[in-house]
């Protein structure tokens, strides 16, 4: 499937009920979608199997080899997501009766997602393979602190981030 113009994200966030300011009050990059991905393995939690963009999946492969050399546990969770899922993730939710504001805090709109790069992972430990801030009391979180920026990854929604988004501690992406 081609990507969606820039038009035609807008009209996706309009009929998702996305404020039109949302890009720039939210100070959110447009983010393309990857073309060439990999698979990185399956997902810890539900066995799906997990792309990324070639690069970020060798970076990630040398990180996951640190952790493990350091007996830490590092367990992906997800990582390219479509334009088409999150609008998918989005629609459910409010289908569920979340309103669109409570939405955008925890997930970005279509368009937006670093998922869509196919340099973003989401990452649990043996102890929590849910996305929630428990993920910070792990020692896997506390090593991809102290050494995630080596290998190229950063933690895209610190607390208080200027997107808007919630403190996600499990959300990493490749530079």
């Amino acid at each position: 499937m081609p990507a969606l113009t820039r038009a035609q994200l807008l009209q996706l966030h309009r009929t998702l009920g996305i404020p039109a300011d949302y890009v720039a009050r939210r100070h959110m990059p447009w983010q393309r979608e990857a073309r060439r991905l990999v698979p990185i393995g399956p997902a810890a939690d539900d066995g799906q199997t997990i792309r990324l963009t070639p690069r970020a999946a060798a970076a990630w492969t040398r990180l996951r080899v640190a952790a493990a050399r350091a007996e830490v546990n590092l367990l992906p969770l997800s990582g390219f997501r479509s334009v088409t899922r999150q609008a998918a993730i989005i629609r459910r939710k409010l289908a569920a009766g979340e309103p669109i504001g409570r939405i955008l805090q925890l997930v970005a709109a279509p368009g937006c997602s670093e998922h869509h790069t196919g340099r973003a992972l989401d990452l649990g430990s043996p102890e929590n393979l849910r996305l929630d801030a428990a993920f910070a009391r792990t020692r896997e979180f506390r090593w991809l602190c102290r050494h995630a920026a080596a290998f190229g990854f950063y933690l895209s929604y610190p607390r208080h981030n200027l997107h808007g988004i919630a403190y996600e501690p499990w959300h990493w992406c490749w530079k």
